[in-house]
């Protein structure tokens, strides 16, 4: 009869091992930690700066999750009337929702209540707004490629929740900006031809605005939306380890290496600090700047609007698609098409949709099948680089375009004149963009062949033998050479060189 051998002795039956290292040893035994810790506690991390963006993603995440089970045990997510009897003395006796009664508690009765409003909502601007340059610093070094595609989709999903979580949130505490907002979103889905009036009922929970509204937007926003995000954000970190850090080429760096510092202790100490860093600039901006103060819009009635309502940032682009769009309506079959209002609610989810599946376009444009874990620098790529900087003026000018009644009061212009300005832009500025970018690019990439060529400058003048002057120049180092020559340009992409 054979045996098998027996494992070799655990720590914990060793004579003289310590607590610490019988702990240790009792949950390797069942968990295989150790040969976790051994295969990535030592996992290499290239060091760049913007690769801390997608750390401040992460980072102001918590900060949200952290603030926002604070606030849960504060707020009431109900539009149930009620008389206010609290500090604020200018509603005193005004009828209001229980939601907004219990925003304006937790703001003015509950000690640390602002502060903690204030820093979820500057978290969640960060959130995004890290989430949208983190994306864009992906797209213009092209670090979507394969075998990345899948984690770029997790990362254009957590943007695209994101923005819905937002408008979620923000629209909890019922008051009289936030329901000019839920307004508009009604006014959205009933333009939708044939099933809007039965997705505004559903939604609203009947006739705008129902009674179930907060109730509703509180458990997407406090479980299901962030459970979902929690699940990516899981998987997109996973990927990134799985599929290991891209970086930028330099020396010693190949398609099959990684340059950096260690996950432990260098990356995991840097990574500790700069959480705190990123919870205490959020703190400071959230006690020192306020945000979205409710009480100075009152509770949300049907009858009544805000002026001047602007969305947060993010949503911006999606208003502005709507004020600047003309006021179109066509009949067919006795239905009526709000095209002013259908139109851009179409666009507004093509202009997101365009960001997802671009690396897939780009792989079947260009034929690129091959794996890159090494990053393009964006003069490399000006075609790529030229569709991002259009993007990213078209989502400016749409911007601006939500918040024409603010530009033309601020500028003394007739919103008219702004709205005219915003439609001729939307079409040329873009293209113009594009063009100009690329452009730049292709003047870099001479610039680069010049410097590699024949060195930098000196400024320092020398005169020949036959009494020409010329200006002496320094070569370049092999590092400098390699980071300027080391990329490869498809050839859909390669421009024709002069």
């Amino acid at each position: 009869m054979t045996t098998t051998p027996e494992s070799s002795t655990p720590a914990s039956s060793t004579p003289g091992a310590s607590g610490g290292e019988r702990v240790a040893d009792w949950f390797d035994g069942r968990l295989g930690i150790h040969t976790l810790g051994k295969q990535y506690l030592r996992k290499v991390f290239p060091d760049h700066w913007s690769f801390l963006l997608g750390e401040i993603c992460l980072y102001s995440f918590v900060v949200l999750i952290l603030t926002g089970i604070y606030l849960t045990l504060f707020f009431h997510p109900s539009m149930n009337e009620v008389t206010y009897h609290g500090s604020y003395v200018p509603l005193n006796g005004i009828r209001m929702s229980d939601a907004y009664a219990s925003t304006l508690h937790l703001s003015f009765d509950v000690r640390g209540g602002l502060l903690v409003r204030q820093l979820h909502h500057w978290a969640a601007l960060v959130f995004i707004a890290a989430m949208l340059t983190h994306m864009m610093r992906h797209f213009f070094t092209g670090s979507f490629r394969k075998p990345r595609e899948l984690n770029w989709l997790f990362g254009w999903t957590l943007l695209f929740l994101g923005l819905f979580e937002g408008l979620f949130g923000y629209s909890l505490p019922d008051d009289l900006l936030s329901g000019t907002g839920m307004r508009f979103v009604d006014g959205a889905l009933l333009s939708v031809p044939i099933v809007g009036t039965y997705l505004s009922m559903f939604l609203f929970g009947g006739e705008y605005p129902g009674h179930d509204i907060v109730s509703r937007f509180y458990s997407l926003h406090v479980l299901v939306i962030p459970g979902i995000m929690a699940a990516l954000v899981v998987v997109h970190v996973l990927l990134v380890v799985y599929h290991k850090h891209t970086q930028f080429a330099g020396p010693g760096r190949t398609e099959r290496n990684v340059v950096g510092a260690p996950f432990m202790p260098v990356y995991l100490a840097k990574a500790g600090g700069f959480f705190f860093l990123v919870f205490g600039a959020l703190t400071a901006l959230a006690a020192v700047a306020s945000i979205n103060p409710v009480w100075s819009y009152g509770p949300y009635r049907a009858d009544q609007v805000s002026t001047g309502a602007q969305p947060d940032w993010y949503l911006g682009f999606a208003e502005g698609l709507v004020r600047v769009m003309p006021g179109w309506e066509v009949t067919f079959w006795g239905h009526t098409l709000v095209l002013g209002v259908l139109i851009p609610i179409v666009v507004f989810p093509l202009l997101l949709v365009l960001i997802g599946v671009y690396p897939f376009l780009e792989s079947w444009r260009t034929g690129d099948k091959r794996e890159h874990h090494l990053l393009d620098r964006p003069r490399n790529r000006p075609t790529r680089t030229g569709i991002g900087v259009a993007w990213i003026s078209l989502y400016l000018i749409l911007l601006a375009g939500g918040g024409n009644d603010i530009v033309a009061t601020r500028l003394h212009l007739s919103i008219n004149t702004v709205t005219w300005a915003v439609r001729v832009a939307v079409f040329v500025v873009p293209a113009l963009a594009f063009v100009v970018t690329r452009r730049i690019c292709l003047g870099l990439q001479l610039r680069d062949a010049e410097l590699v060529l024949h060195g930098r400058e000196t400024g320092i003048i020398k005169r020949l033998p036959h009494g020409e002057y010329v200006e002496l120049h320094r070569p370049l180092d092999q590092a400098e050479l390699h980071t300027l020559t080391a990329h490869k340009r498809p050839r859909e992409l390669a421009e024709r060189e002069p």
